[in-house]
């Protein structure tokens, strides 16, 4: 099986997650919302996609329900 095309970082500092599509950064996610909206923009239709759907995305530092930074992560 290929890895999922699109990456999903851990939560910063301030609670962003970095987005990554097919090797380009798309920016930074706050919140479930603004994913949606940048995998919209790369071409994936927000009312199909799940976003626990790991062949459509790599989740690191935690699934779609992290947006908070992990305090022990230092």
């Amino acid at each position: 099986m290929s890895p999922a095309p699109r990456v999903i970082y851990p939560p910063d500092a301030q609670g962003g997650r970095r987005i990554r599509c097919d090797g380009e950064i798309l920016g930074r996610a706050l919140r479930p919302g603004d994913l949606l909206e940048f995998l919209r923009r790369a071409g994936l239709d927000p009312d199909d996609a799940r976003l626990d759907d790991a062949s459509l995305i790599e989740w690191r530092g935690g699934g779609p329900a992290v947006w908070a930074p992990d305090p022990g992560a230092e």
